[in-house]
């Protein structure tokens, strides 16, 4: 059914019918739906969550004894079912680079140097006194509270000295773009870069765009570039002339050292 209507000031405009708008909103919340889809095998307990995000199908494997003496390895979830596996934007450029048959972006330290970044900014945002009495801490006493207090002081300096070592200049391999080709005069600098894929989770093409660049292959390269140069500068400096481990704590060679 066709509807007409003319406002106040005398214009007619056509209006698509009650039953059309209520199919188009229906069709509109089935396709939010079936982003959050999980597989039948994976079972019935997985809820459909479009706020789930991207995620991936894996397998648990097992050694089963295979004749005598020999074993081979098996899926070994429960009734055969797999087990779904939530991806950040690290796991989704290793997706999309197995996808394409490329080389991984990122090595792997840099990506747990990544990782290892926001774990610490989430703890450290999210903290907050358990109770504001002392009676109602275990034990009557403010050791608790003090134990925790150095945790979440602990992590601030940490979070101070792994910022420190983010530039707030413009990443060098994409100062080297030149605006005619990048199609913008806006600079990316190091920290902004870093800190949008491993503290918002914001894929290149989205800080780029985010900037005012251009998405093409020359500007994916050389965001792609200084995210690496940025996560290895969290790492901190190497020292001596060999590569040397990377500790996370206090050590001869800690990370929180400085720079």
């Amino acid at each position: 059914m066709t509807v007409w209507h003319v406002n106040t000031w005398g214009t007619v405009f056509l209006d698509v019918a009650p039953d059309m708008r209520l199919a188009a909103e229906a069709a509109r919340i089935e396709a939010v739906k079936a982003t959050g889809a999980v597989p039948a095998e994976c079972g019935p307990e997985y809820v459909n969550a479009p706020a789930r995000g991207c995620f991936r199908v894996v397998d648990f494997h097992a050694l089963y004894p295979k004749g005598a003496d020999d074993w081979e390895g098996k899926p070994a979830g429960f009734e055969g079912r797999r087990t779904v596996e939530r991806q950040d934007v690290f796991g989704e450029m290793l997706a999309q680079a197995a996808r394409a048959r490329r080389p991984a972006p990122l090595s792997p330290g840099q990506i747990a140097m990544g990782r290892f970044f926001r774990d610490l900014h989430e703890r450290h945002a999210c903290a907050g006194l358990r109770c504001s009495s002392v009676e109602a801490m275990p034990g009557g006493s403010g050791g608790t509270a003090a134990g925790f207090m150095d945790a979440v002081l602990a992590d601030r300096a940490r979070l101070d000295v792994l910022r420190a070592r983010l530039s707030d200049t413009p990443a060098p391999k994409l100062r080297a773009v030149r605006p005619s080709k990048r199609g913008s005069r806006v600079s990316i600098t190091t920290r902004a870069l870093v800190e949008a894929v491993c503290l918002r989770q914001m894929h290149l093409d989205a800080v780029l765009r985010a900037h005012g660049w251009t998405v093409k292959g020359e500007t994916r390269k050389a965001a792609r570039q200084a995210l690496a140069l940025g996560l290895d500068a969290l790492m901190g400096p190497l020292r001596g002339r060999g590569i040397t481990a990377k500790h996370f704590g206090d050590g001869p060679v800690s990370i929180w050292s400085a720079a």
